[in-house]
């Protein structure tokens, strides 16, 4: 099955580029509401799933252990751009467990923040694990190994007690198995396993509503989508597509985006979770595709939706910054 352009790249009026992709809106009870596409196809998930890998954090007790509020639960939910803030929080984090720099296992590089790498570089440092956009997620990791007395080391090899429990919640959230055969390894050096698009929107269904989760997790859930949407810099960063996304309507949105083109998101009040992938791992286009499906969906409020469509179609400038283009939902979206 080809998939269907979702995205145009405008230049002037001339169609330039088309990005294609597949679309799943699922509500908590396993029933599709909205589909685009072959949303059965396996795919990784990359980053958009953290807030489901983030479940044992909180589930074992150690966020609660360790006094993890709102801002400790959205840095082990994020991808961040390796800013100050981000940085001492996840260093923070790993301090409360009697941990340092040193226990991640994610490998280090520049942070994603162009100011943030500037200043890093004028200041004579080198980036270290804490700048890896992945070190909140993975100062969770360490966090819930140390509450529960497992040995830290080797946390992001499959075999560890700690991605058994993150593999755990992700079969038992989206109703996905965690195949062998459909496992690869995440930039940040933990596995990841392809399963269909729709299984991922349906796991974020639930955890938005609880529906379908024992009381225990389905508490650990909302708490942990309830932080990302309060903390969405935290989340990302500074000119990063999920902050004005979720800022767009405090409390009512959840996304996350994901290497490759991929983005997660979930709509408490409606029940749905989404999931989408652009073919050609493009994020620009896949930040179009989820402001798109999330204005159709709520549409029913003019002045939200308004920003989303707004969001769902950025400008492209010229370097003396005059606006020669830009991106807009195409075809299938807009159907």
């Amino acid at each position: 099955m080809t998939n269907p352009v979702l995205v145009e790249v405008l230049r002037g009026e001339v169609v330039e580029s088309a990005h294609r992709g597949a679309i799943s809106v699922v509500d908590a009870d396993g029933r599709t509401v909205w589909e685009i596409g072959d949303a059965g196809q396996p795919v990784f998930p990359r980053s958009a799933v953290k807030a489901i890998q983030a479940l044992p954090l909180v589930e074992s007790g150690a966020a609660d252990a360790y006094g993890f509020g709102d801002r400790e639960l959205a840095l082990a939910c994020a991808s961040h751009s390796g800013e100050p803030q981000h940085v001492d929080l996840a260093a923070s984090m790993l301090a409360k467990a009697g941990l340092d720099k040193e226990a991640l296992e994610c490998g280090a590089h520049w942070p994603s923040s162009h100011d943030a790498t500037i200043e890093l570089a004028r200041s004579g440092g080198w980036p270290n694990a804490l700048h890896n956009n992945c070190s909140g997620k993975h100062a969770g990791f360490l966090c819930t190994c140390v509450h529960l007395g497992v040995a830290p080391s080797g946390y992001v090899k499959a075999g560890h007690e700690s991605q058994k429990l993150v593999r755990d919640a992700m079969q038992s959230v989206t109703g996905a198995a965690q195949r062998t055969e459909l496992c690869g390894t995440d930039g940040c050096s933990i596995p990841t396993y392809a399963v269909p698009l729709r299984s991922f929107a349906h796991g974020f269904a639930k955890i938005a509503t609880g529906v379908g989760l024992d009381p225990k997790r389905a508490a650990a859930a909302k708490r942990l989508l309830s932080a990302c949407m309060a903390e969405p810099f935290l989340v990302a960063g500074t000119g990063r597509a999920d902050v004005p996304l979720m800022q767009a309507a405090p409390g009512r949105i959840f996304v996350k985006t994901g290497a490759e083109g991929v983005y997660c998101a979930a709509i408490p009040e409606l029940g749905f979770g989404i999931a989408l992938k652009c073919d050609d791992g493009a994020g620009r286009a896949a930040e179009v595709m989820i402001a798109a499906v999330l204005s159709r969906l709520l549409r029913a409020d003019a002045t939200l939706a308004a920003r989303l469509d707004e969001l769902a179609r950025p400008g492209i400038e010229s370097r003396v910054g005059a606006k020669v283009g830009l991106l807009q939902p195409g075809g299938a979206l807009l159907s």
